[in-house]
Parts: structure tokens; C-alpha cells; sequence
């Protein structure tokens, strides 16, 4: 197989090995404060591993400030319980900002209840979250521009939203400045839809073209989806 046809999870295996990979300890960040309600299954387990032996390697992340990662779940799978434990990886990693967008205004409401309301049986932290004894806050933001770095913060968007607000600034609303000279982590579910087609399938719609040149242009900070 051509070495640029391989998926990142066969380059890994043939680099360290399944044997290394899923023997790779899963670190407390996500075990402690992920809810107890939500047993992780072993695929997903092996997806955190897969990620961190991913991020922490120098041949595959390091020397790199463009990270483009893509997770293949089915659904019902436990795409946003992944989410949630990556957040918590990557903020132990020092990222603090987080835009989480999709394509429908629905999937928004339900993720941002599972990431912020704590009172929901799907929530999906525990109730306090930590890190070596330090409390950590999960807060929903409309922008970057003063968030507290002690803080996760999240921006939950539609791309459609997320064009109209960047092109037509509003006070309290993302803007491009918010993406320049800060570490901004881009979270898109249902990704498969984010490349609108138009109906003959042949060549990207306007609106598809401008979301793609915004992934283009900041998913070098990163971009899991």
C-alpha cells in the first residue's frame, strides 16, 4: 500500500505496534473526570490511545503546529463522550479554547447540554472536575477574546453561524482576530457534512467553498472531528 494512502491508525500500528498501543495507560485527566455514568468501552479506550501515542510522539505531532485528526464512529457509538475526554486531554496539553460546530442547530442543543448542564443524565463530567487538586471550570463563551486561562471554554457554533458571525461582526461575537495568536482547538461533529455539495455532486457549493477555505486557513492550530 503507497505510503500516503495509509490511515494514521496503520501508521501508528506499524510504528509502536499494537501490543504498545493498548497497553498505553489511559491518563487520569480523562478517567477521573469523565462521569461515572458512562463506562468506557474498549474501542473507545483504544481511540484515546491511539490519539495520545498520536500527540505525544515527535515523528507524528511535535515538530508540527497543524494537527488534522479524524475519528470514524458509527452512531450511538459515544462520539461526544470522545469529545469530552479529549477536552479534558487537551487541556492538561495547555489548550484552553475549544469551537465545537456542526451543521445543525439540533446536535448543538444536545451537545451543549451534555457538556454544560450538570443536573442531565447525559451529562458527561463528573460534577467537579480537577486537575492534581486544582478545580477546573467548564463554561460556554460567544468569543476568545477574554477568556479566563484557568477556564475550558467553549464556543459552540453551526458553520453556517460561525460564517455569518466571522463576516459580520457583532459586539460579543467570534471575529477572525479571535483565531490569531491563540491555541484554538476545532471540534466538528457529523463532519461528512460539512462539505456541502451542490445536487450534481460535481463541484462544491459557495457556501461550502467558504467553510472549507475557514478550515483550511485555521484548523493549523487544530481540528478534530
Amino acid at each position: 500500500m503507497n505510503e500516503n494512502n495509509k490511515t494514521l491508525q496503520q501508521k501508528l500500528i506499524e510504528y509502536f505496534g499494537t501490543q504498545k498501543i493498548e497497553n498505553t495507560p489511559l491518563p487520569p485527566i480523562i478517567t477521573k473526570n469523565l462521569s461515572s455514568k458512562f463506562k468506557l468501552r474498549d474501542y473507545q479506550k483504544n481511540a484515546f490511545r491511539y490519539f495520545i501515542n498520536y500527540w505525544e510522539n515527535e515523528k507524528f505531532a511535535s515538530n508540527s503546529n497543524k494537527h488534522q485528526l479524524l475519528f470514524l464512529m458509527a452512531t450511538g457509538s459515544g462520539k461526544t463522550l470522545m469529545m469530552a475526554g479529549l477536552i479534558l486531554y487537551l487541556y492538561q496539553k495547555g489548550y484552553r479554547n475549544f469551537l465545537f460546530f456542526v451543521n445543525s442547530t439540533n446536535i448543538i442543543e444536545k451537545t451543549r447540554d451534555n457538556f454544560l448542564n450538570d443536573t442531565s443524565i447525559k451529562y458527561l463530567f463528573n460534577k467537579h472536575l480537577s486537575l492534581a487538586d486544582k478545580k477546573i471550570t467548564l463554561q460556554k463563551v460567544d468569543n476568545f477574546q477574554t477568556t479566563d486561562n484557568d477556564n475550558i471554554n467553549i464556543c459552540f457554533e453551526t458553520i453556517q453561524g460561525l460564517h455569518t458571525r466571522l463576516n459580520t461582526p457583532r459586539e460579543n461575537s467570534l471575529t477572525y482576530e479571535d483565531f490569531q495568536d491563540k491555541k484554538i482547538v476545532l471540534i466538528s461533529d457529523e463532519a461528512h457534512h460539512i462539505n456541502v455539495e451542490t445536487k450534481s455532486g460535481s463541484q462544491l457549493s459557495k457556501e461550502g467553498k467558504r467553510r472549507n477555505k475557514f478550515l483550511r486557513k485555521y484548523s493549523q492550530q487544530n481540528f478534530c472531528c
